[in-house]
């Protein structure tokens, strides 16, 4: 990787394998074109959400089970889409280091992207699922009988998909984004990262008006449910900080030792949280989407998601209280 490539990086640590090395420098140089046209950043990331989550209706389809070599196309493009989100996706924050045209609300829109694409996305697999599930059905030794459509269809998938959707989408993206975020905290200091706490956002929330900054307001209300979400996720966590804090004052005046602690067991971590992110996740979906299981997906998102988003936060809240034993 070459060193401006590597300067549009928030750090190497924090980027997982693929990222690194196949999408960081193909994003860097649409940053480049980007900011030579004076796009905004902001402007990237809304258009990743419009094609990440225009990507449902080819979702929606079955793929060659059901629809023959059309149904495979649509499952293609869907996929295409998805990825030209991600690429955008990871353009915005190049884009805004490089031009340094960051922003509050880029924050809060970046942080939201994924679910904006994820949860349209699962809506139409429950609807493709209402409309092919001899397979599945197969499986559960079910005839494929209305009655026993509408039960499964509206009863257990509506069920999985609001779970999945609640726990195993939100839940491994806040995880994922915070400890990213505490990771650069120690690793660059507080302007190297964007650790965001909730008290500070909803101050933010009050300055703004309704009427002056109408959409700004919106993201930042929920942005401060986002925020306090991931400080109760992380008990141990705020605990560490806040006797830091206490005892040190200032971020620059933690002790060497300390930041080394936290940087080793963080960075070990690292592996399993960047398996809660986009390219872990969408392997599945690929994989369920073009094998007509897309009922599957919402089983791996409760199963496999949640239990490694209980293993993340149980490793990390575990060596957090260590550390705050000692001080």
């Amino acid at each position: 990787m070459n060193e401006k490539v590597y300067a549009s990086l928030k750090s190497a640590e924090t980027e997982d394998w693929v990222d690194y090395h196949i999408v960081r420098p193909f994003t860097y140089y649409w940053a480049v074109f980007f900011a030579k046209l004076g796009i905004h950043p902001n402007t990237v990331t809304i258009a990743s959400m419009f094609i990440g989550a225009g990507s449902t209706w080819f979702f929606a389809h079955g793929s060659f089970y059901y629809e023959g070599m059309w149904g495979v196309i649509y499952n293609l493009i869907a996929l295409l889409m998805l990825f030209v989100a991600d690429i955008l996706d990871n353009t915005d924050g190049q884009l805004a280091r490089m031009t340094g045209k960051k922003s509050p609300l880029g924050r809060i829109l970046d942080g939201a992207a994924g679910f904006v694409w994820y949860f349209p996305i699962y809506l139409g697999l429950v609807y493709r699922f209402y409309i092919h599930h001899d397979i599945e059905f197969g499986l559960l030794g079910l005839d494929d009988k209305q009655p026993y459509v509408l039960a499964v269809a509206t009863g257990i998938v509506l069920l999985l998909a609001v779970i999945a959707g609640v726990w195993g989408l939100a839940r491994p993206q806040r995880i994922a984004d915070y400890y990213i975020q505490t990771h650069l905290f120690f690793l660059k200091g507080e302007k190297g990262a964007e650790l965001d706490n909730s008290k500070a956002q909803e101050e933010k929330y009050e300055r703004l008006t309704w009427k002056d900054n109408f959409i700004e307001k919106l993201f930042q209300k929920n942005y401060v449910g986002y925020t306090k979400n991931q400080e109760q996720l992380t008990p141990q966590f705020q605990r560490m900080m806040s006797l830091l804090r206490e005892k040190y004052g200032a971020t620059e005046n933690f002790p060497q030792s300390v930041r080394d602690e936290f940087h080793r067991n963080s960075k070990s971590l690292l592996k399993y949280v960047f398996m809660l992110v986009f390219n872990f996740r969408t392997a599945y979906l690929i994989l369920f989407c073009l094998l007509d299981l897309p009922a599957e997906m919402f089983v791996f998102e409760i199963i496999v998601m949640l239990f490694l988003s209980w293993y993340v936060v149980h490793r990390h809240e575990a060596f957090c209280k260590k550390i705050a034993d000692s001080l």
